[in-house]
């Protein structure tokens, strides 16, 4: 048995109602909802939420509320794991015992269906813990810089400071769209990124953090673009 599930909390400080804001036309939870939906690979598709809101919005685009998350794992610095834990643990009071789940942020609106269902064939078919979406860095991470503590410039790694860019290696950065996870070990170890961790590589142009109100309109800018090369 397979289960996505999104956490998707209300009380959002800096962009308000944040995951259940219009993007684009529609809820931006919508998008994960319906990605999850098209892959076709889940028995079940959980929203976890504090908020009765949220939970309305997320019934209206076909997921489930099997239970609503309590306030001490709701808050600004809550990481994701405890709140799949806590997820898998109601299920469990349902005899509901999946081997893998799919945890889906609810901002990420660039998430499609293939990808998702790529990482399920990764996860299942190498047999390993964990499997998640990464992009490349636009630049190489080995040039980057740091203001030291004098207000100059100092390279992180100077030791390829004459490095050709192309003899250094690609570095990835998490895209924050899906994380799968085989549930007998994530259960023992608690930990989204595991030794055997496989990914799954999306393009720049399908990855867009959306913490500010500036990400937010980035992102829309891109979505819209993308639509429009498809037409």
């Amino acid at each position: 048995m397979n289960i996505a599930i999104i956490p998707a909390r209300g009380g959002s400080k800096r962009i308000p109602d944040k995951n259940i804001k219009s993007f684009a036309g529609k809820p931006i939870i919508a998008y994960s909802i319906e990605a999850a939906k098209a892959s076709g690979v889940f028995d079940k598709i959980i929203v976890s939420t504090d908020s009765e809101r949220i939970a309305d919005v997320a019934q209206k685009y076909g997921a489930e509320i099997p239970f609503m998350r309590p306030e001490e794992i709701s808050d600004d610095h809550t990481p994701t794991a405890p709140v799949l834990l806590h997820a898998l643990n109601k299920l469990s009071k349902k005899n509901i015992i999946p081997d893998y789940i799919c945890c889906i942020y609810a901002t990420a609106p660039f998430c499609t269906h293939e990808y998702i269902k790529e990482g399920f064939e990764l996860i299942s078919g190498k047999k390993v813990s964990s499997v998640f979406s990464v992009t490349t860095f636009p630049f190489t991470i080995f040039r980057a810089l740091k203001i030291n503590q004098t207000g100059n410039l100092q390279m992180f790694y100077p030791e390829h400071e004459l490095t050709r860019s192309n003899d250094l290696p690609e570095a990835y950065h998490d895209a924050g769209q899906f994380y799968w996870l085989e549930c007998k070990t994530f259960l023992k170890q608690k930990e989204l990124y595991t030794e055997d961790a496989l990914p799954v590589i999306l393009p720049r142009y399908r990855v867009q953090d959306i913490d500010t109100t500036e990400d937010w309109e980035t992102a829309e800018h891109m979505y819209n673009a993308l639509q429009m090369s498809k037409r």
